[in-house]
């Protein structure tokens, strides 16, 4: 174990020895359960428990490639409020390139290979990945890059409260647009196929149930 595991129990050694790779850690993302629940989990409890959401994911995907020595990056990405979850990435850089990694209820919004020449360009191919039970296509906005180095006084490594901790200064941050008005306008519904491709493994209890306008 390295010093970057402070608190991990030995027995997570050899698992953490086999993530040499984003598409190993991608793989190790893809074989954990999608909880039914909002409760975050830090790195350490995922690998204890075998379960993380979106949020948890991106922390433990992050700290996987910071032991390949990428800087830990996340970015959220945001829905408007009240139609879905948001969806937060780990970000990794190869050459000039942008990939990212992610745990995701949806097939669609998890692993992209580092050949995006910009954020937003890696941003924007989960548009159409990115809807919710009704088929409507809810990306908005994305948020800065959060240099997760920076909070590591918040031990966000192995404390469930430094992801709490995290999580709230993901809502503080400004909200970058990705459409305008006219472009949302024109949207269409999420096709058929696309809406089985994407919820063909999804914890239904886990999913996101929009407000509906009508609510009190």
């Amino acid at each position: 174990m390295s010093e970057l595991e402070p608190g991990f129990p030995s027995e997570h050694a050899k698992t953490l020895s086999t993530l040499i790779s984003p598409e190993r850690i991608q793989a190790y993302l893809d074989t954990l359960q999608y909880p039914s629940g909002p409760e975050n989990r830090c790195p350490r409890r995922v690998m204890a428990e075998s379960q993380a959401h979106c949020l948890d994911g991106a922390l433990f995907a992050a700290f996987a490639l910071r032991r390949l020595g990428h800087p830990p990056v996340i970015v959220d990405l945001l829905p408007e409020p009240g139609t879905d979850d948001d969806h937060v990435l780990a970000i990794y850089r190869c050459g000039r390139g942008f990939g990212a990694l992610a745990k995701s209820n949806f097939t669609g919004l998890r692993l992209r290979e580092p050949v995006y020449r910009t954020l937003r360009e890696l941003i924007m191919s989960y548009f159409d990945f990115y809807f919710n039970i009704d088929g409507i296509k809810t990306l908005r906005f994305h948020t800065p890059q959060v240099r997760l180095e920076q909070l590591d006084h918040l031990g966000w490594m192995t404390s469930d409260a430094g992801v709490d901790a995290i999580e709230k200064h993901l809502y503080t941050l400004r909200k970058i647009p990705l459409l305008t008005p006219e472009m949302i306008a024109a949207l269409t519904p999420t096709d058929s196929l696309t809406y089985r491709a994407g919820t063909l493994v999804i914890n239904p209890a886990g999913l996101y149930k929009p407000h509906s306008p009508n609510a009190s």
